[in-house]
């Protein structure tokens, strides 16, 4: 047993948390690249590489879905709520 529940289970929880991080991911990346077209964000691309934290939660089930669910939260409430514009919100998710 893994946190109270058979491996057989387990694992179905963290494929499932896998597919819906992918599923969020594209929705929020399709989202993004349509508000700001594809050749800006090229462009715009800062060099901010993802934390190992980030990149290690993908084995977390859940884990990377609930990360990308907290970017659009912060799209909407810190950056389209006071004025901002979504190509600012991508230079401060992918710059230092």
């Amino acid at each position: 047993m893994i946190a109270g529940m058979n491996e057989q289970d387990f694992m179905a929880y963290i494929i499932f948390g896998v597919i819906l991080n992918f599923v969020f991911s594209i929705l929020f990346g399709v989202y993004l690249s349509k508000n700001i077209g594809m050749q800006d964000m090229i462009s715009s691309k800062g060099d901010k590489e993802q934390s190992l934290l980030i990149s290690l939660s993908l084995f977390i089930p859940f884990a990377k879905m609930a990360i990308t669910l907290y970017r659009v939260a912060i799209l909407q409430i810190y950056f389209l709520n006071k004025g901002h514009t979504h190509k600012e919100f991508w230079e401060y998710i992918t710059s230092k």
